[in-house]
């Protein structure tokens, strides 16, 4: 069985659309578990509907306080163990052989590394407007992004995962045990576990209308536009911030995971955690020597220039 998580927040004008697109999916062996953060518009009201409808397949809960997007999340991830798990916001439209395509690479999978093994699928998405319009036909290709790149020190530094787009099986569910006290987003969260203890792969299939409006949390960007590299360098403190992020999502994934972690992952962990502590020149020399950089000549100028 499959377990769809869904975290809603005042999502009134686009859950319904969301929801309907996940009814009408070729494949139809999963649960649908909605938990929403205290919504102050007729979200809760929309969703319950829902539930009422489909008692045998959409499960309604709401949290006692507003816990923000991310921790809502991980809250359900925590919650939830299924022999797979995917993750859906509200404001999209899943195409119709999403679970489909995604499960059968995931299948793939099992039958390489095995079912016992922590296992995660994602894929591409479609960018579109709030009328469906298409905004770019690749989210992958505006985003710059190098799916190839799987392992620890390549997502410590950067993300790699759209989590709306996310599979991940049982032996991958069971290692997500706590919210941790502190993580940038859940997706990047997950894409660690994955990244350190499983087997990472990826679609170029476009599965979902990534919707893009005013009120996204996170939305999609053209990176390769030259007035996002000049707004980048304009805004160079959220740049430095962002780095520094990471150092404290790194130190608490090793918090979190180090009866886990293989010794070399531990020191890998320890030396980049241990990077702001350096003088310029030989931050330069760390990030080299871990393989730190991120993906786009661009990125990497950024990395050495703020660092």
């Amino acid at each position: 069985m499959i377990s769809i998580l869904l975290a809603s927040y005042n999502g009134e004008k686009f859950i319904a659309e969301q929801i309907n697109s996940l009814l009408q999916q070729t494949i139809h062996d999963f649960r649908l578990y909605i938990r929403d953060d205290r919504s102050t518009d007729s979200t809760f009201h929309i969703i319950q509907g829902f539930a009422e409808k489909h008692p045998d397949k959409i499960f309604v809960a709401q949290n006692d306080a507003n816990l923000g997007a991310k921790y809502n999340f991980m809250k359900m991830m925590i919650e939830h163990k299924d022999a797979y798990v995917m993750l859906c916001d509200q404001d999209d439209v899943w195409l119709t052989e999403k679970i489909e395509v995604t499960l059968a690479k995931m299948k793939k999978m099992e039958s390489e590394f095995g079912e016992k093994t922590p296992l995660l699928v994602h894929t591409d998405l479609r960018v579109v407007n709030e009328k469906l319009e298409t905004v770019s036909p690749s989210f992958k290709a505006a985003m710059n992004a190098d799916y190839s790149k799987t392992k620890l020190h390549h997502q410590v530094i950067q993300n790699t995962l759209t989590g709306c787009t996310v599979m991940y099986n049982r032996a991958l569910a069971d290692l997500i045990t706590q919210t941790p006290s502190f993580m940038v987003a859940h997706d990047w969260w997950l894409m660690l576990i994955a990244s350190a203890f499983g087997h990472i792969s990826s679609l170029d299939n476009q599965t979902i209308l990534y919707r893009q409006h005013t009120k996204n949390e996170i939305g999609a960007r053209d990176v390769r536009a030259t007035g996002y590299k000049i707004n980048k360098l304009l805004h160079y403190r959220e740049i430095k911030n962002a780095l520094n992020d990471t150092y404290l999502q790194a130190q608490c994934f090793l918090d979190v995971h180090k009866e886990r972690l293989t010794e070399g992952q531990k020191e890998f962990l320890l030396a980049y955690c241990d990077i702001p502590n350096h003088s310029k020149l030989i931050r330069w020399f760390i990030i080299c020597r871990l393989g730190v950089l991120k993906n786009g000549w661009a990125r990497k100028a950024a990395n050495f220039i703020f660092i």
